[in-house]
């Protein structure tokens, strides 16, 4: 047996616990040796049976002396009832929907329980607990009487048959695995060998046993990371681009003719980027900054520098709509350039070119195409339609990602390998804030730039938490801000109307069910529509530029709004249910608004507005800065909001090793100290190992 058995060659695992344990991403024994425990229960203290005289959680062993299965009175429920005895005293045991027990456990037979106690009109008495039978004179239990580890699990595979499975191959565990962190990252950083913390976070003796495994697990997981990004850097150094040449005229031209100043944010991000293309190794620069932080502007910048350098830029968004926006904004501000920019989507194809005298005219494909293989096309902006086998540029060298994170690692690297013989520098944009341990973590390949400044002309947008009573008051206000000629959003957190009615989802406010409502109800006079992401691309599109024309009074939408098109006079943000949202979503979905030179607001609808939920929204009130919200967002919420639990396959006890910067730019700095000396990883194969099955199983999004 190895680390790559299947899960079906042991023992006990037949068809039916094959399927339920791969529904927790269990195939193999190595799946099963790293699927960690979530949290432990303490019974390790046995208590004599005659000192249990209060409600809690004990341990006890005795004999017992009695056995019966039953049914309750009332509703007949199966129980079995023992008597447990020890030197002390006796105490009832029951179990519940479990009448088999009366005959698996015999009278005279010695067990451990351990569970809870209550007291009922018979006396204390032991409620469903875990038990295990003495057998011999040593006694060893698994699950009870011990630190008692509890797993994710699923219908049908318990915290109980998991350690069932582990206890035997963790006997041997020693022959099974093979330590891959460095001998001497070991020593320096004072950590466990592999197999002996493997044992210690399944079965451990102390909570000091937990902490040192934990430490020695979560370091080797952010440790890999490192090693596996880190390379990728290295490897992207090594790569040829298009060195381009800075014309700060040109540059100083564009910005001097805007009709806003740049923030010194923007200056040092669009300096950054300017420098990094300027070197004949591919940029792999990330530029982070809120909605309406200035980010496309900064962008426009590179693209000027590329193609007044004589190269092409390829502009890639994730929806038509933005791709559109994009199209708009780059013919608008750089037709003084006399620059040809192209807009591909799939749909509509367009251009906007010199020969035209700056006019926008629709264009068939094949013929945009062709513009573009030939290098008469300076700007191609569009969809995932850039990334199409038929589209060829002649001289690439600079290629933009708008919320890059929607896009798969093969999207973009598809775009970026345009070129056989030179990668073009890659500028990704994001206006989701990320705490900087997750930025080293989830984007430790790239470079990072952030725009933390808004715009000095941007109102702050008034925000403020509504509660029940105040619900119609502020419908009031709403009303009156719409007869000025403001617009509104509605944002709700489901799309169809919850089917059971008991449910904590028939609580938050569905789009379908919130629009009728709203429309006949609340604002009759007022043309309300809704938008939502299963909707098809020209329905949504339609909807929006309706709503762009203000041909839409009240827009009633899931947070699929939190990326799309400028509406300028949209001054009204409300989210129902928002404590759903995290605090950086809620930043993100508010800044869809105060975009135009008016006051905007935001109202927060809380669907149970506990002082809990109050607390971490006053979170929102208190500040306009994305960066502070998602440290916020990290601390209250943790990491798994923001790269998926699942999809990283962390345990809750890494994600949360994420939130300690020290922690995290301690295993960088490990990582960077064994590349530097081995980059290849010659000397540490089973590492190298380590770190290629890593790349293959995690995608990095």
């Amino acid at each position: 047996m190895d680390l790559t058995t299947p899960i079906s060659k042991l023992s006990y695992v037949g068809s039916s616990y094959q399927k339920r344990l791969e529904n927790l991403g269990i195939k193999t024994v190595g799946e099963l040796l790293f699927h960690f425990p979530h949290r432990y229960e303490d019974f390790s203290k046995i208590s004599p049976v005659s000192s249990i005289r209060t409600k809690g959680k004990y341990t006890a062993i005795g004999e017992i002396t009695k056995i019966e299965a039953g049914k309750t009175p009332r509703q007949m429920m199966p129980f079995t009832r023992a008597t447990l005895q020890d030197n002390t005293g006796e105490i009832d045991v029951v179990w519940f929907k479990q009448p088999y027990l009366a005959k698996s456990l015999e009278e005279g037979e010695k067990i451990f329980v351990s569970g809870d106690v209550s007291y009922f009109k018979d006396g204390w008495q032991f409620l469903s607990p875990s038990y295990e039978k003495i057998k011999g004179r040593k006694a060893f239990p698994t699950h009870t009487a011990r630190i008692i580890p509890i797993y994710p699990s699923t219908e049908g595979v318990s915290s109980r048959f998991l350690r069932f499975l582990l206890k035997p191959i963790l006997k041997n565990v020693d022959l099974l695995i093979y330590e891959t962190l460095p001998e001497k990252i070991i020593k320096e950083k004072d950590l466990l060998p592999i197999a002996e913390a493997l044992q210690q976070i399944h079965f451990p003796k102390s909570q000091k046993e937990i902490e040192k495994a934990r430490k020695r697990l979560s370091f080797e997981r952010i440790f890999l990371l490192q090693i596996l990004l880190l390379k990728k850097k290295m490897a992207m150094a090594r790569e040829t681009a298009i060195p381009v040449p800075i014309n700060l005229e040109e540059i100083q031209d564009l910005t001097g003719n805007l009709p806003f100043s740049l923030t010194n944010a923007q200056k040092k991000a669009a300096w950054q980027i300017l420098q990094d293309m300027k070197k004949e190794s591919p940029m792999n620069r990330l530029l982070e900054g809120d909605v309406g932080s200035g980010k496309t502007i900064v962008a426009f910048i590179a693209a000027l520098a590329a193609i007044k350098a004589g190269y092409q830029v390829a502009f890639m968004a994730p929806t038509e709509v933005l791709s559109r926006q994009h199209f708009d904004e780059a013919a608008k501000t750089l037709w003084r350039f006399k620059i040809d920019v192209g807009l591909l989507t799939g749909k509509k194809d367009k251009l906007r070119s010199k020969k035209l005298k700056g006019d926008t005219v629709e264009i068939s494909r094949e013929k945009l195409i062709k513009k573009c293989k030939e290098g008469e096309l300076n700007l191609l902006v569009g969809t995932h339609a850039l990334i199409q086998e038929t589209v060829k540029f002649k001289n690439l060298a600079l290629v933009i990602l708008d919320e890059q994170h929607r896009f798969g690692t093969k999207q973009r690297s598809k775009l970026c390998l345009k070129d056989k013989y030179r990668i073009p520098h890659l500028l990704s944009m994001s206006a989701t804030p990320i705490p900087r341990t997750l930025a080293l973590t989830v984007y430790g390949e790239l470079d990072l730039s952030v725009i933390n400044e808004m715009p000095k002309e941007r109102k702050k947008i008034k925000t403020s938490i509504v509660s029940p009573k105040k619900r119609e008051e502020t419908y009031s206000f709403i009303k009156e801000e719409v007869k000025k000629g403001r617009q509104a959003f509605f944002i709700c957190p489901r799309i169809e109307e919850a089917k059971d009615k008991n449910s904590a989802l028939a609580e938050l406010k569905a789009v379908e069910e919130e629009k009728e409502r709203l429309a006949s109800l609340v604002f009759p006079e007022f043309k309300v529509e809704m938008l939502h992401g299963k909707m098809k691309t020209s329905e949504k599109e339609d909807i929006m530029k309706r709503f762009q024309r203000k041909k839409i009074d009240i827009l009633v939408s899931t947070s699929v709004i939190e990326v799309g098109v400028d509406i300028r006079n949209a001054g009204i943000m409300v989210i129902e249910g928002a404590e759903r949202f995290g605090l950086a979503q809620l930043h993100q979905v508010r800044g869809r608004v105060g975009r135009g030179e008016f006051q905007s607001y935001c109202f927060l609808f809380p669907t149970s507005p506990s002082e809990k939920t109050k607390q971490r929204l006053r979170a929102l009130l208190s500040s306009e800065n994305g960066f502070e919200l998602a440290e916020k967002d990290l601390e209250l919420r943790g990491p798994g909001d923001f790269v998926g639990k699942r999809q990283w396959g962390m345990p809750d006890f890494t994600m949360d090793v994420l939130k300690d910067w020290e922690q995290v730019e301690e295993a960088r700095e490990a990582a960077k100290e064994i590349l530097s000396e081995d980059s290849e990883l010659k000397k540490y194969p089973l590492l190298k190992k380590r770190i290629s099955n890593l790349e293959k199983k995690l995608h990095l999004e």
